[in-house]
Parts: C-alpha cells; structure tokens; sequence
C-alpha cells in the first residue's frame, strides 16, 4: 500500500525542482548564495516580487531546509535570512544558472544591473 505522504519523483530535475522551482525561488536563492539578507533588502533585491510571494517563497525554502531565518529580539526585531548548512549545497547549481544567464544575456544583448559574488 503507497503512503499517501510519500513523495514520488519521476526524474531527479523534477525532485530538485520540487524545492527551488518557480519564479522567484532561484532568484532569492541567488541572493543568499551571496550573503545574508535582512527582508527589506530581499525586497529591494528583487523589486519585481511582491511582498506577499516573497514572503510565501521564503516559507517554503524554510520548510524545505534549505533557508534559516534567524530572529534578533531587538526593537524592532532584527530578521535575517541564510542559506543553510543543506542551502550551501545548491550553491554550485545556482553559479551553474548563474553563469548560464550571464551568457545568454550576452547572447541576447540583455543588460545585468547587479552582479554580486565576482
């Protein structure tokens, strides 16, 4: 008898997309490939997200294991997010993608305004 919480993945691309895929997950994925990240400067990091799904995708890579968030009992409370000891592991994947779309910008002529890390 199948567990019906069992997780069933019909390639590995498909298991690897199951934590990072979408629109924004690489991309905030990215951002703290390079450094922490306080929420506000995600949020001017990536103008295009709203609040509302930045905040949805930061949960779930939370829950995936793969993001910290670490809460500083300040006034205001300080929050911050990492990569994880298991988030560190995507980073060879996230420079692979990276250094992909670096290429392809060149080959479409498409401007890059932030490139961190290099």
């Amino acid at each position: 008898m199948k567990d019906e919480n069992e997780l069933i993945f019909n390639c590995p691309v498909e298991a690897a997309l199951d934590v990072m895929g979408g629109k924004w997950k690489p991309v905030i994925l990215w951002h703290l490939s390079q450094r922490e990240h306080r929420f506000g400067e995600l949020r001017r990091a990536i103008p295009r997200v709203s609040e509302k799904v930045l905040i949805e995708q930061l949960r779930q890579l939370e829950k995936s294991g793969v993001v910290a968030r670490d809460v500083k009992e300040t006034v205001p409370p300080t929050v911050t997010y990492s990569l994880t000891e298991y988030g560190q592991t995507l980073k060879q994947a996230i420079t692979s993608l990276s250094e992909w779309g670096l290429h392809h910008a060149e080959q479409t002529g498409a401007r890059i305004l932030v490139v961190e890390g290099e």
